[in-house]
This record gives structure tokens, sequence and C-alpha cells, in this order.
């Protein structure tokens, strides 16, 4: 929880909002989507991000986007239909399951996912640099994660030896670029 309040486009939101803030584009935002987990039926609350079945069934609805299990085969057909999702939610059910982490860089590299991929779930702050290194622009943390430390895990590095979406170019090739 928050101990503070944290002020978000001009408005201050308190500790008792704090569970309905995540962090987007590297900064605190007011998530406006709902999380279900229930597999069977859809909430009442909109927009809503739901499992990837449920999703599939009823992808006609612009106020629904799916969540994927960090098992999910990314098929061709998948791909396709993921394209058209208002956000693309990849849960992270324990902290030490990093299939997550291929799903989003795969989303973004090989398949040309653009819009909001928005990690969920078991999510710790510091996993967040290399979550946003593989694609995620959104990030929901899980709710006893301290979002101002949060803020600062985000960046605590001032380089980055791999490549990532975020730098193309590993560090030894941007120094033999830039020596000759």
């Amino acid at each position: 929880m928050l101990s503070s309040a944290i002020k978000i486009d001009d408005e201050i939101f308190r500790n008792d909002l704090a569970d309905t803030l995540l962090i987007k584009q590297g900064q605190p935002s007011q998530d406006a989507w709902c999380l279900s987990r229930d597999e069977e039926t859809l909430p009442d609350i909109r927009p809503a991000i739901v499992p990837l079945k449920l999703w599939q069934q009823h992808r006609e609805q612009k106020n629904l986007a799916p969540w994927l299990a960090s098992d999910t085969e990314l098929s061709s057909e998948l791909v396709a239909v993921l394209h058209r999702a208002p956000l693309i939610a990849i849960d992270f059910p324990a902290f030490t399951d990093g299939r997550g982490y291929t799903l989003a860089r795969l989303l973004r590299e090989r398949h040309g996912i653009e819009g909001e991929i928005r990690a969920i779930g078991d999510v710790l702050i510091d996993q967040l640099y290399y979550m946003s290194r593989c694609g995620f622009d959104a990030l929901s943390l899980r709710d006893d994660q301290p979002l101002e430390d949060a803020l600062r895990w985000l960046t605590p590095f001032s380089v980055s030896y791999q490549t990532g979406v975020d730098v193309r170019e590993a560090l030894f090739e941007r120094r033999l670029r830039e020596a000759s």
C-alpha cells in the first residue's frame, strides 16, 4: 500500500485508492480496467480484463481485453485476433515463472503488437526493469509492493548490456560503432 498521497494528472489519490493504481508508460496511473479471473462468467464491471478463452467468446465487445496465462501458445490465429484487443495482459502466477517475459517479447518483436501489454499477477518491484525491457508498458503491482519503490526500480541501471525491445544494440555493438 502507498504510505502517502500521489499526484496523478493534477488529482490526488490517497491510500484508500492505492489498489486502483498501476504503472503505465513509466508513470503512476489510475487503472480503469477491472481484472476478472472468473473463467465462466463475464464481470458486470466494464472495461474488464478477462481470461483468454472467455475473451475469445466475446471479443466483439470493445470493453473487454484478454489476459494470457504464462503457458499460452502464440499461434498465428491467436496473434491475428490479439492485434484487435484494446490491451493484452500477461499473468505471472508466481514471481519465479519467467514465461511471461518471453510472451511479451514475442508479441512486441515477432508479432508487432504495438498496443498496451500489461503484467498482472505476482509482479514484484525488482522485476519491473526487466519487464519493461521485454515489452511491458503497463505494470500492475502485487498489493504489498510500494508504488514509490516501484517507480525507482524502473530505472535502476544507466546502461544495459543486452538488447531489448527498448535498445536494439548490445553494449559491445554500440561501443564498436562509436569507436569506428
